[in-house]
Protein backbone atom coordinates (compact mmCIF):
# COMPACT_ATOMS: atom_id res chain seq x y z
CA UNK A 1 0.00 0.00 0.00
CA UNK A 2 0.88 3.14 -1.05
CA UNK A 3 1.67 5.60 2.19
CA UNK A 4 3.15 9.02 2.33
CA UNK A 5 2.62 10.28 -0.96
CA UNK A 6 1.45 13.33 -2.55
CA UNK A 7 -1.83 13.41 -4.62
CA UNK A 8 -2.53 16.37 -7.07
CA UNK A 9 -6.08 16.67 -7.86
CA UNK A 10 -6.26 17.76 -11.36
CA UNK A 11 -3.71 18.24 -14.46
CA UNK A 12 -5.03 21.50 -15.78
CA UNK A 13 -1.77 24.50 -16.23
CA UNK A 14 -1.54 24.59 -12.41
CA UNK A 15 -1.46 21.05 -11.74
CA UNK A 16 1.12 20.48 -15.05
CA UNK A 17 3.49 23.01 -13.40
CA UNK A 18 3.01 21.19 -9.94
CA UNK A 19 3.60 18.25 -11.20
CA UNK A 20 6.88 19.23 -13.17
CA UNK A 21 8.28 20.42 -9.82
CA UNK A 22 7.51 17.24 -7.72
CA UNK A 23 9.11 15.38 -10.37
CA UNK A 24 12.40 17.27 -10.17
CA UNK A 25 12.06 17.17 -6.43
CA UNK A 26 11.72 13.45 -6.93
CA UNK A 27 8.45 13.01 -5.02
CA UNK A 28 6.45 10.16 -4.76
CA UNK A 29 3.04 11.42 -6.47
CA UNK A 30 -0.16 10.46 -7.81
CA UNK A 31 -2.37 12.48 -10.27
CA UNK A 32 -5.87 12.12 -10.50
CA UNK A 33 -7.97 13.67 -13.37
CA UNK A 34 -11.20 12.38 -15.03
CA UNK A 35 -9.20 13.49 -18.46
CA UNK A 36 -8.19 10.36 -20.31
CA UNK A 37 -7.11 12.58 -23.05
CA UNK A 38 -4.72 14.28 -20.65
CA UNK A 39 -2.78 11.45 -18.97
CA UNK A 40 -3.40 8.67 -21.21
CA UNK A 41 0.29 9.02 -22.39
CA UNK A 42 1.42 10.30 -19.14
CA UNK A 43 4.82 8.87 -17.71
CA UNK A 44 4.01 9.04 -13.95
CA UNK A 45 1.56 7.76 -11.43
CA UNK A 46 -1.96 8.38 -12.25
CA UNK A 47 -5.87 7.35 -12.55
CA UNK A 48 -7.83 8.61 -14.73
CA UNK A 49 -11.46 9.40 -12.70
CA UNK A 50 -13.20 12.26 -10.85
CA UNK A 51 -11.75 13.36 -8.41
CA UNK A 52 -14.94 13.93 -6.26
CA UNK A 53 -15.65 10.68 -5.88
CA UNK A 54 -14.69 8.72 -2.63
CA UNK A 55 -13.82 5.72 -4.68
CA UNK A 56 -11.30 7.40 -6.97
CA UNK A 57 -9.89 8.95 -4.07
CA UNK A 58 -9.34 5.72 -1.92
CA UNK A 59 -7.53 4.19 -5.35
CA UNK A 60 -4.96 7.23 -5.33
CA UNK A 61 -4.35 6.40 -1.57
CA UNK A 62 -6.06 9.33 0.10
CA UNK A 63 -6.23 7.56 3.25
CA UNK A 64 -2.24 7.69 3.43
CA UNK A 65 -1.23 10.62 1.93
CA UNK A 66 0.82 12.86 3.17
CA UNK A 67 -0.29 16.07 1.26
CA UNK A 68 -3.19 16.76 -1.31
CA UNK A 69 -3.29 19.46 -3.70
CA UNK A 70 -6.85 20.45 -5.41
CA UNK A 71 -6.56 22.46 -8.60
CA UNK A 72 -9.69 21.66 -10.04
CA UNK A 73 -11.05 24.31 -12.20
CA UNK A 74 -14.15 24.92 -10.22
CA UNK A 75 -14.52 25.72 -7.21
CA UNK A 76 -17.69 23.46 -6.41
CA UNK A 77 -15.41 20.75 -7.22
CA UNK A 78 -12.62 22.08 -5.14
CA UNK A 79 -14.94 22.49 -1.83
CA UNK A 80 -16.86 18.64 -2.61
CA UNK A 81 -12.89 17.28 -3.32
CA UNK A 82 -12.13 18.80 -0.01
CA UNK A 83 -14.61 17.77 2.36
CA UNK A 84 -13.90 14.13 0.66
CA UNK A 85 -10.44 14.10 1.38
CA UNK A 86 -10.40 15.65 5.31
CA UNK A 87 -13.36 13.42 5.91
CA UNK A 88 -11.14 10.16 4.40
CA UNK A 89 -7.58 11.73 5.71
CA UNK A 90 -7.93 13.34 9.03
CA UNK A 91 -4.54 13.91 9.15
CA UNK A 92 -3.12 15.23 5.82
CA UNK A 93 -2.41 18.60 4.86
CA UNK A 94 -4.68 20.26 2.14
CA UNK A 95 -3.83 22.45 -0.49
CA UNK A 96 -6.49 23.92 -2.52
CA UNK A 97 -6.36 26.48 -5.51
CA UNK A 98 -9.50 28.91 -5.23
CA UNK A 99 -10.44 30.01 -8.86
CA UNK A 100 -12.65 32.95 -7.15
CA UNK A 101 -11.58 34.67 -4.37
CA UNK A 102 -15.12 34.90 -3.06
CA UNK A 103 -14.70 30.69 -2.62
CA UNK A 104 -11.65 31.19 -0.40
CA UNK A 105 -13.44 30.85 2.95
CA UNK A 106 -15.88 28.29 1.87
CA UNK A 107 -12.51 25.68 0.94
CA UNK A 108 -11.23 26.56 4.61
CA UNK A 109 -14.64 25.90 5.68
CA UNK A 110 -14.39 22.79 3.97
CA UNK A 111 -11.45 21.52 5.59
CA UNK A 112 -8.23 23.04 3.80
CA UNK A 113 -5.24 24.17 5.26
CA UNK A 114 -4.23 26.59 2.91
CA UNK A 115 -5.64 27.85 0.16
CA UNK A 116 -4.41 30.11 -3.10
CA UNK A 117 -6.11 32.21 -5.47
CA UNK A 118 -5.82 31.63 -9.16
CA UNK A 119 -2.20 31.63 -10.73
CA UNK A 120 0.43 29.58 -12.35
CA UNK A 121 2.58 30.92 -9.59
CA UNK A 122 0.48 30.05 -7.06
CA UNK A 123 0.40 26.15 -8.03
CA UNK A 124 4.22 26.28 -8.33
CA UNK A 125 4.47 27.81 -4.78
CA UNK A 126 2.12 25.14 -3.87
CA UNK A 127 4.59 22.00 -5.18
CA UNK A 128 7.15 23.67 -4.13
CA UNK A 129 5.89 24.01 0.05
CA UNK A 130 4.65 20.04 -0.37
CA UNK A 131 8.05 19.11 -1.55
CA UNK A 132 9.61 20.72 1.38
CA UNK A 133 7.54 19.38 3.54
CA UNK A 134 8.77 15.80 2.16
CA UNK A 135 11.99 16.84 2.43
CA UNK A 136 13.71 19.28 4.64
CA UNK A 137 17.13 20.39 3.67
CA UNK A 138 19.47 20.66 7.12
CA UNK A 139 21.81 23.13 4.93
CA UNK A 140 19.18 25.63 4.09
CA UNK A 141 17.41 25.73 7.70
CA UNK A 142 15.92 28.66 7.62
CA UNK A 143 14.77 28.95 3.37
CA UNK A 144 11.10 30.61 3.20
CA UNK A 145 8.49 29.87 0.79
CA UNK A 146 5.80 32.46 0.52
CA UNK A 147 2.46 30.96 -0.59
CA UNK A 148 0.36 33.54 -2.95
CA UNK A 149 -2.53 33.97 0.02
CA UNK A 150 0.26 34.65 2.42
CA UNK A 151 1.51 31.47 3.89
CA UNK A 152 4.87 30.74 4.56
CA UNK A 153 6.93 28.12 5.92
CA UNK A 154 9.83 28.56 8.04
CA UNK A 155 12.58 25.65 8.58
CA UNK A 156 14.05 25.91 11.93
CA UNK A 157 17.15 23.82 13.75
CA UNK A 158 15.62 23.29 17.69
CA UNK A 159 18.15 25.26 20.06
CA UNK A 160 19.11 23.42 23.12
CA UNK A 161 17.60 25.57 25.34
CA UNK A 162 14.44 26.31 23.71
CA UNK A 163 11.13 26.00 25.12
CA UNK A 164 10.49 23.59 21.95
CA UNK A 165 12.70 21.15 23.50
CA UNK A 166 11.04 17.90 24.97
CA UNK A 167 7.53 19.25 24.20
CA UNK A 168 5.37 17.58 21.67
CA UNK A 169 3.72 19.77 18.60
CA UNK A 170 0.14 18.38 20.44
CA UNK A 171 1.40 20.23 23.59
CA UNK A 172 2.59 23.18 21.97
CA UNK A 173 -0.56 23.45 20.60
CA UNK A 174 0.71 26.12 17.89
CA UNK A 175 -2.65 26.60 16.08
CA UNK A 176 -4.30 27.67 18.53
CA UNK A 177 -1.57 29.51 20.61
CA UNK A 178 -0.42 31.80 17.56
CA UNK A 179 -1.83 30.56 14.06
CA UNK A 180 0.87 28.59 12.45
CA UNK A 181 1.94 24.79 12.56
CA UNK A 182 4.47 22.21 12.88
CA UNK A 183 4.13 20.16 9.55
CA UNK A 184 7.32 18.05 9.48
CA UNK A 185 10.59 17.36 11.89
CA UNK A 186 13.55 15.82 10.45
CA UNK A 187 15.57 13.89 13.76
CA UNK A 188 19.07 13.17 12.25
CA UNK A 189 18.58 11.53 9.09
CA UNK A 190 14.75 10.77 9.70
CA UNK A 191 12.04 12.77 7.82
CA UNK A 192 8.73 12.49 9.71
CA UNK A 193 5.67 14.00 8.16
CA UNK A 194 2.92 11.93 9.67
CA UNK A 195 1.50 11.12 13.00
CA UNK A 196 4.30 13.28 14.94
CA UNK A 197 1.73 15.08 16.90
CA UNK A 198 2.70 13.43 20.41
CA UNK A 199 6.59 12.98 19.19
CA UNK A 200 8.52 14.79 21.59
CA UNK A 201 11.21 17.45 19.87
CA UNK A 202 15.08 17.08 20.56
CA UNK A 203 17.42 19.55 20.66
CA UNK A 204 18.73 19.35 17.23
CA UNK A 205 15.65 18.28 15.48
CA UNK A 206 14.83 20.54 12.49
CA UNK A 207 11.37 21.56 12.10
CA UNK A 208 9.18 22.83 9.25
CA UNK A 209 6.75 25.23 10.77
CA UNK A 210 3.63 26.96 8.36
CA UNK A 211 1.66 30.42 9.40
CA UNK A 212 1.04 33.93 8.12
CA UNK A 213 4.56 36.22 8.41
CA UNK A 214 3.11 37.85 11.54
CA UNK A 215 2.29 34.24 12.96
CA UNK A 216 5.55 33.12 12.12
CA UNK A 217 7.29 36.00 13.49
CA UNK A 218 5.09 35.74 16.83
CA UNK A 219 6.51 32.16 16.92
CA UNK A 220 10.30 33.06 16.32
CA UNK A 221 10.13 35.86 19.01
CA UNK A 222 8.69 33.12 21.73
CA UNK A 223 10.60 30.48 20.89
CA UNK A 224 13.90 30.88 19.06
CA UNK A 225 14.76 34.61 19.88
CA UNK A 226 17.80 33.09 22.42
CA UNK A 227 19.95 30.44 21.59
CA UNK A 228 19.78 29.78 17.99
CA UNK A 229 23.85 30.04 17.95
Amino acid sequence: MQTDHIIVLGYGDVGKNIVEILKDENVDFVVVDKSKQALEKAPFKHIIGNATEEDILREAGIENASNVIITLNNDTSVIFATLITRGLNNRTNIFARANSVDSIEKIYKAGADYVASLSIVAGQMLAKITATCSHIDCEELKEELVLYEGIEIEKYQIPKKSALAMKSPKELDLIHQMGCRIIGIQSGEEVIIKDFESRKLLPGDIIAVAGTRKNISIFKQRYLHFGND
